[in-house]
This record gives structure tokens, C-alpha cells and sequence, in this order.
């Protein structure tokens, strides 16, 4: 590894969206497969413990990292077969997302247009198992390249190969094994519009869209009245999951809390985090460092040079609060870096799932 690509004792704070400040004793960016292949191989040997960042949008720095961040920076995107009225869009790990959804609609391909405005990297798109307004990456996912970090070689895994889940996917399940290097998205020219998820419905209630921008745009009008810009007010988007209860669960809480906010998922009944946390009050919240978005209370803000010690504290009491009053416990949904400074279990109140 040439003495250009590896950085001593790099700032991170550019590297999240949540800006919060930590170093890492070492950084590489790398622009190729083979830069991060390198990378690994060189941490492996000295013995360092490895984080792989994208664009950052879902990660919280809460201290110093020890060992090698590997800024997975590979771009490009092509359209890797067209057949008709289908095509495989084919994206760099380092591609950025949004970019990517408005390319693909812009050509007047349909999939995943609802997913505009996600902040982040195709790359980690996976990992997470991105979601909006009824849409899902795993919903359009064909396939990925990745590095198996375990049994050292290349492997292209399938959509089912993920195990993918609401905001869950295998490279949470084992998130030390794989690097993902790209993405291959199936879309169509005539696939439905997925147009039944709140505002969306709203919108085109009189009318469909003419064009999966059409969607997008909508999309990306409905995020901005709710959500802030992380380059204005850093944030890492929606900071808890929507918890899922059962049924009966859900018959309970409707029972105790009338105009509870839930909708039908998988396996329960998926609550409204947001409508949880607001009813508790957190809504707006603002110390002197970080708070509560004043439109949307799943997302947390830093307003003032705020530490990643300071936003988990704050998690941690909404946590609390939202446990005390509903018996449900809140997971958070970005990662943090160091892994052993996340939030600790909450204690054992919760009535059941």
C-alpha cells in the first residue's frame, strides 16, 4: 500500500452525517477493488480491527476508532442488460444513492423511485435493507458482489442470499464478513407504481403519475417538509426503528392508547416510532448541543458541535420514556463506531412483544 493511500491519525467527522468528532488511527479511501482488498489484507496482518464507511448517513461516531476505516469510494454505474421493458442497473459501492434512483427514473425506469433522497452509498444500501413510502432495496435487488473477508475470495450473492428483513439484511447478521463492492438493481418501464403509503396516497389521489420522476419528486417533496438536509443540520435520518408487535399486542395498546399509529407488517403489527416519541414529548427537544427535529421525531439532530456520547444519551432517554409509557423498547437504526460504545439494553420492562 503506497504511503498516498493510507492516513494517520485521519478526522472522521467528515465521513458522517452526524458530525460528530472522532479520529481513526488509520484511513484509507479506496477507488477500487483492489484498493480495498489491499486495505484488508494490510489491517489483517497488523492485527487492526477494520470499520468500512460509505457515505456515512447511517453511522454515529462516538469515539476515537483503533484500527483502519476503509472509505469504500468505488464509483460507477452502467446498465448491464436490457430486454424489453426490463433492465439491470449495475452500481459502484461508492455510487451515491440518490443520484443513482434519479438516473435510473430519469431514463424512465420504475422500482425504486420511492427511495429518492436517502442519503448514502449503493453499497450500504444493502445493509441496511433501505426503505420508504412501501419500498424496500430488497424489493429490486437481483444480486451483489462482495468479498468474503472470512474465506478471502469474490462472491456474487442473490437477493435471497441476503436474508432480508425490515432495515435487516445479512451484512448486519454478520457485519465483519462482507465488502460490498456493487449492486445489480432489476427495474421496468411498466412495473406498478407502489403509490399506497401516506403521503404518497395523498398525492396522487387525483391523479397518477405520468413518470417514475413523477414519484421521485413527490417523494423528495414529501422528505423535505419532514426531514432536514444532513449538509444543513447533521443528522443520521431516522434514528429508531419502527418496532413490530404482535396482534394481540397491538389489540392491547389500541385498547390503552387510543389513535395509537400502527400498520400491518410481517409478522405483527408495525408501530409508528415517531408518533411514540412525540407522544411522549420529545418532539423539537433541543439542549445545547443536540435535540429532536421539530418536524420529525424519529430523527435526531446535532445542532451544536455535539459529541456522539451526547446523541446517545439523548436516545437513551427517549428509550426510556417511550419503555415507561408504552412497554415497547425503541432500537436504534444507525450503527456506532466503536461498536462497544452503542447503547446498552434497557432494562427488563417491556410487557412483550
Amino acid at each position: 500500500m503506497g504511503p498516498g493511500e493510507l492516513q494517520e491519525e485521519a478526522d472522521l467527522k467528515g465521513l458522517s452525517t452526524m458530525a460528530t468528532p472522532a479520529r481513526a488511527r488509520y484511513l484509507v479511501r479506496a477507488t477500487s477493488a483492489r484498493q480495498a482488498t489491499d486495505a484488508l489484507a494490510w489491517a489483517e496482518a497488523q492485527g487492526l480491527p477494520v470499520q468500512v464507511v460509505g457515505g456515512g448517513s447511517n453511522l454515529v461516531f462516538c469515539d476515537d476508532f483503533p484500527g483502519l476505516v476503509l472509505h469504500m469510494d468505488l464509483r460507477g454505474r452502467h446498465w448491464e442488460s436490457v430486454v424489453e421493458d426490463s433492465a439491470v442497473l449495475a452500481l459502484a459501492a461508492g455510487e451515491n444513492w440518490h443520484r443513482a434512483v434519479l438516473y435510473a427514473a430519469g431514463a424512465g425506469y420504475r422500482g425504486i423511485e420511492n427511495l429518492a433522497l436517502i442519503p448514502g452509498t449503493a453499497g450500504a444500501a444493502p445493509v441496511q435493507n433501505i426503505g420508504a413510502y412501501g419500498v424496500e432495496l430488497a424489493d429490486t435487488l437481483v444480486s451483489l458482489d462482495a468479498w468474503d473477508r472470512v474465506e478471502h475470495k469474490w462472491l456474487t450473492l442473490t437477493n435471497g442470499d441476503c436474508r432480508f428483513g425490515y432495515r435487516d439484511s445479512l451484512f448486519k447478521q454478520e457485519p465483519e464478513r462482507y465488502l460490498i463492492l456493487g449492486i445489480r438493481l432489476a427495474l421496468s418501464r411498466t412495473r406498478p407504481y407502489r403509490l399506497g403509503y401516506g403521503e404518497l396516497a395523498q398525492w396522487f389521489a387525483d391523479a397518477r403519475p405520468d413518470s417514475p420522476m413523477a414519484v421521485a419528486e413527490a417523494v423528495m417533496t414529501v422528505r423535505r417538509r419532514k426531514l432536514p438536509d444532513p449538509g444543513d443540520l447533521p443528522n443520521a435520518g431516522s434514528f429508531f426503528k419502527n418496532p413490530v408487535v404482535s396482534e394481540a399486542r397491538w389489540q392491547q395498546l389500541e385498547a390503552d392508547w387510543p389513535g395509537i399509529v400502527g400498520y400491518p407488517a410481517e409478522n405483527g403489527i408495525k408501530l409508528a416510532a415517531g408518533w411514540l416519541i412525540d407522544q411522549c414529548g420529545w418532539k423539537g427537544y433541543r439542549n445545547h448541543h443536540v435535540g429532536v427535529h421539530h418536524h420529525q421525531a424519529l430523527v435526531l439532530v446535532n445542532h451544536s458541535a455535539g459529541t456522539g456520547a451526547d446523541v446517545l444519551r439523548l436516545a437513551e432517554r427517549i428509550r426510556k420514556d417511550v419503555l415507561a409509557r408504552y412497554g415497547v423498547v425503541l432500537e436504534m437504526e444507525p450503527g456506532v463506531v466503536p461498536a462497544q460504545a452503542g447503547l446498552p439494553p434497557l432494562p427488563a420492562q417491556s410487557t412483550g412483544p
